[in-house]
């Protein structure tokens, strides 16, 4: 069987369990069972990266807290905590199989930063070549807005596009994408093979709800897929709890929702992509819309219809139709200020208005994505 790298994302209500007092704590026995899983996948040549929830759940059982953390505070303290109790656990289980890990905590600025983004990518391949496990998940004591809106399955499709990863299983506590909520009605059948994720698709996830202890639901789950799918790296979500779960995966057996990987990008443009957050939205006519995504042109001021938030020049902004669904996404030449004044004119218009013109493209075709 071909040797691949795999990004294995594991969910919170997968590690953690409640305790007779009311708390949370970690789940041991699991951890055992799939570190187990994942040591066979690893000795039989294949590259594993594991990305991990668990540390704010971890934190809030030895504080002795009643559910999940609420307020800020709390939620990094709890990290604080429950991190390293997540590490020694991890590292116990895997040391039984003589397997090191290496823990790596990172943030947003870690994947918008280029030479960060490449740093990273570096050390994470570094230590594959040593046949080590990376262990990563949030650094939640310092990132402030990844706690408040984040999850560790988008981290877990950017790791996979950062390291040009074959496969991303995200292991959660429901058997997959279902056609409604399982949680609520045990008739929903699960969507085995998803070859595109359309707006249905999409809209079938947004029917299901979250969990209490993790972050995120089946949309996250869903909404990372067609980040790494679009990137071409092939993606499957499937209930963790399954005996053999990974092997069952990797060897092509129908488990969960499998999403097919979609036309590969290069490099620099999947970080343009989903490795920069993007700082506002520019909306453009059908014209343009064409030029872009048929013809490979770059946008042009004529083409503006609207300018929403502020950025400045060498930000990324969503590129919008005019029914409001985003077409690419790209590098900025000129600042939303600046672009608000130079919509829907000519390229030639741009010295007058402006008093300079350093770019006739607003966001040239090099620096711009298709979605």
């Amino acid at each position: 069987m071909e040797k691949k790298r795999i990004v294995i994302k594991i969910g919170t209500n997968l590690l953690t369990k409640e305790t007779p007092a009311g708390t949370v704590g970690l789940n041991k026995k699991y951890i055992t069972k799939i570190s187990g899983q994942i040591a066979e996948l690893h000795q039989s040549g294949n590259e594993i990266i594991l990305v991990t929830s668990g540390a704010i759940s971890a934190g809030a059982g030895k504080l002795r807290l009643k559910g999940r953390p609420k307020s800020l505070p709390e939620k990094q303290s709890a990290a604080a905590v429950g991190q390293p109790l997540l590490m020694a656990v991890y590292d116990e289980c895997f040391q039984t199989k003589n397997i090191s890990t290496a823990q790596l905590l990172l943030t947003r600025e870690d994947f918008e930063n280029r030479r960060r983004y490449i740093n990273t990518r570096n050390t994470v391949l570094s230590l594959l070549q040593q046949r080590i496990v990376p262990i990563i998940n949030e650094n939640d004591t310092v990132s402030v807005e990844e706690i408040q809106f984040g999850d560790n399955d988008t981290l877990a499709a950017l790791v996979a596009i950062k390291v040009e990863a074959d496969l991303l299983i995200i292991l959660t506590d429901v058997e997959g994408l279902c056609t409604g909520d399982p949680n609520r009605d045990r008739n929903v059948k699960c969507i085995n093979e998803v070859k595109k994720i359309t707006s249905e698709i999409e809209e079938i996830a947004r029917k299901t709800i979250g969990s209490d202890y993790g972050s995120g639901g089946m949309c996250t789950k869903v909404q990372a897929a067609k980040v790494a799918t679009t990137s071409g790296v092939e993606t499957v979500i499937a209930d963790g709890r399954k005996d053999e779960v990974l092997k069952n995966i990797i060897e092509g057996k129908t488990t969960g929702t499998r999403f097919h990987p979609q036309e590969k990008i290069v490099a620099r443009k999947r970080w343009i992509a989903f490795g920069m957050k993007t700082k506002g939205m520019i909306m453009i006519d059908d014209g343009a819309v064409e030029a872009i995504t048929k013809k490979c042109k770059s946008l042009l001021p004529s083409g503006i219809i609207s300018v929403e938030g502020e950025y400045s020049v060498g930000e990324s902004v969503s590129i919008m139709d005019k029914a409001n669904n985003e077409i690419a996404r790209g590098l900025t030449n000129y600042s939303s200020n600046d672009i608000n004044k130079i919509k829907g004119k000519k390229s030639g218009e741009i010295k007058k208005i402006l008093g300079v013109c350093d770019f006739e493209e607003i966001v040239h075709r090099d620096n711009l994505v298709v979605l």
